[in-house]
């Protein structure tokens, strides 16, 4: 958009305003208000995926996102973010039907798994999704070969899409909202046919949980948990970000909220 069809817009915009109310105008004035306070954003000049326009709109987003909530962007917001962002940005994407068991959108040919984090004691350096996909009724005792089927099904999951994205939001004050959008790579993930496998005998869970531990080096890279207990989940926990590829981040700053006190 060039600056004769801003000042146009601008102009139909304010034409506009004269029929709202003034609680409406009160919403906008937020708006506003927000995006004054411009962002801080960085990103990887050698990132294929965020360009400066994917960059600055994305953050633009979180800003909208943050005007009406303290908490962080969820999951399905990110998806429809992130798939107007790209198609505004000339990058195309197309978000798969809901409920897809494999990817969660396609840009640009590329089949992409898209997850967040935003727990409180989320760590900067490691990263944790606490339910990569779930792991139904598959056989599961207690002996450690039993995570081997459970292990197979992960792989089996794992062909469903080309690149895995999380979004995290790693600072969370009344000020100020931090995102990175980091990249798992896939191949990293694979290395867990290596893993070493180990049943936790000890857990009173039923049935009893696992883990497939993936080292180099001396080195943890990652671990798998097998979620026992009723919902049969899988984590991937302990990720380190140094064998990942951090895309972009954006600092989101918030105006404080205000209580007004009215007397009577």
């Amino acid at each position: 958009m060039d600056a004769k069809d801003g000042a146009a817009r601008i102009r139909e915009l304010a034409a506009a305003l004269g029929g709202l109310s003034i609680y409406q105008i009160e919403w906008l004035e937020g708006v506003v208000n927000q995006f004054n306070l411009k962002p801080d954003l960085s990103r990887d000049p050698e990132s294929g995926l965020v360009t400066d326009c994917v960059l600055e709109m994305f953050g633009d987003a979180l800003q909208i996102h943050h005007c009406f909530s303290r908490e962080p962007l969820s999951k399905d917001r990110f998806e429809y973010a992130l798939e107007h962002v790209l198609n505004h940005c000339d990058i195309p994407a197309q978000l798969a039907s809901k409920g897809n068991p494999g990817h969660d959108i396609t840009i640009a040919g590329e089949r992409f798994s898209l997850k967040t984090q935003a727990d409180r004691k989320i760590k900067a350096d490691f990263l944790h999704i606490s339910k990569f996909m779930e792991l139904g009724k598959g056989e599961w005792n207690k002996a450690e070969k039993d995570l081997l089927g459970l292990r197979d099904q992960f792989f089996k999951h794992l062909n469903g899409y080309d690149r895995i994205l999380q979004l995290r939001r790693i600072t969370d004050t009344a000020t100020l909202q931090n995102y990175e959008l980091v990249e798992i790579p896939k191949n990293l993930l694979l290395k867990a046919k290596d893993g070493t496998l180990r049943m936790m005998h000890s857990s009173a869970q039923r049935p009893k949980p696992g883990t497939c531990t993936v080292a180099a080096n001396d080195r943890r890279l990652f671990e798998l948990y097998f979620d026992g207990g009723t919902e049969r989940k899988l984590q991937i926990r302990h990720l380190d970000k140094r064998d990942c590829h951090v895309h972009a981040a954006w600092g989101i700053k918030r105006i404080p909220a205000t209580i007004v006190e009215k007397t009577t």
